[in-house]
């Protein structure tokens, strides 16, 4: 895969565009005033993977936790600020690693004029984050409706704002919550710009709707060579997005390590709890930190014949099953009921 070249920013210590990895952002869902409350969500966050977390920054209270939170924060933290220009210049001062503003109610070229001084003063970067839910009215009426080219055309006017401020350290966010439209957006702005891709699908929908929503966009794009950093949005608890972004960065190749989990559909096959025991394997394996692959399949066909290349799996039999290691049977007649037991031993070399 070719990636797009971009503009390399630093979101605190974390390198985004130019080649760098892509990463994974999620959002707290705490009240950012409760500065012991997202300090534990991030650290939980952070624990499973995540690289940049963004917390909402609606009113005064929430600004004047920032410095505390900043103080402590197990990773770079984004304010996302919307409507008020002193709430982001409020965060910048508090030493925030990144800025997000929405060009659809941030204001005046003066206000963001201002954010622009506040940010650049500090080396901090801006995410320009656009949406079809809060695009200019103006474009609107011209695009009749939240189209691809309004969100660029959008972006456009924000870029040249902040450029026309000296402002040079820009990432950008064209999402929809229509999977094609996003997609569209992105591809039309990754020709037309050279600063970073934040990639996502706004409003994607809950843990199983969203997650399919969010791998079609998100994947497609990647699989295209666009997009530096990524958010799954999901209504759910911030941890899924978080597993969630890193499946699909897997999934496209891009980023290595941790369990890799294959398992077969069922079929008439099948005579064991395939569904079962696959949803308690996964769960079993999922907080390893080993670069290993793990399947768990219903019936000699599939594994480990189909499964030859995972490290350690699970082939199932009638009431019982084999355990295999690289391709190759080394248990068999194990007990239905103990063969998770008897995979994890393997895995785990006892």
């Amino acid at each position: 895969m070719k990636r797009d070249k971009t503009k390399r920013i630093m979101v605190g210590g974390v390198p985004v565009g130019g080649g760098a990895p892509v990463t994974v952002q999620s959002m707290c869902n705490t009240k950012t005033q409760d500065v012991q409350a997202a300090l534990a969500q991030m650290r939980q966050l952070k624990a499973a993977g995540c690289d940049i977390i963004r917390v909402a920054v609606p009113n005064e209270a929430a600004a004047a936790a920032l410095p505390d939170i900043m103080a402590q924060a197990p990773m770079p933290v984004v304010a996302d600020i919307h409507f008020d220009h002193r709430l982001a210049i409020a965060a910048a001062e508090a030493g925030v690693s990144a800025v997000r503003i929405n060009p659809g109610n941030i204001g005046s070229a003066q206000r963001v004029r201002l954010v622009a001084a506040a940010c650049r003063e500090r080396g901090i970067p801006i995410r320009i984050g656009v949406n079809t839910g809060s695009l200019e009215k103006r474009l609107l009426e011209k695009y009749g409706g939240p189209t691809a080219q309004a969100l660029v055309e959008s972006a456009a006017g924000e870029i040249q704002a902040l450029r026309e401020a000296d402002f040079a350290d820009i990432a950008l966010s064209v999402k929809a919550s229509d999977v094609p439209t996003a997609v569209e957006a992105y591809r039309l702005a990754a020709e037309r710009f050279d600063c970073p891709l934040h990639v996502g699908v706004t409003e994607a929908g809950t843990s199983y709707g969203g997650l399919v929503n969010s791998s079609v966009g998100i994947g497609a794009l990647l699989m295209e060579g666009i997009g530096d950093t990524i958010r799954v949005s999901l209504t759910a608890d911030p941890l899924e997005e978080v597993r969630a972004g890193l499946a699909i960065l897997r999934a496209c190749g891009l980023r290595k390590g941790g369990v890799r989990f294959v398992s077969c559909p069922t079929c008439g096959r099948t005579q064991i709890d395939l569904i079962g025991l696959a949803k308690r394997a996964e769960e079993r394996v999922a907080g390893l930190d080993r670069d290993i692959t793990v399947a768990v399949m219903g019936c000699e066909v599939n594994g480990p014949g189909e499964a030859r290349e995972a490290d350690f799996g699970i082939a199932g039999g009638k009431g019982f099953g084999s355990l295999f290691v690289k391709g190759q049977v080394v248990r068999t007649k194990v007990p239905e009921e103990q063969l998770l037991d008897g995979l994890m031993e393997l895995i785990n070399g006892t």
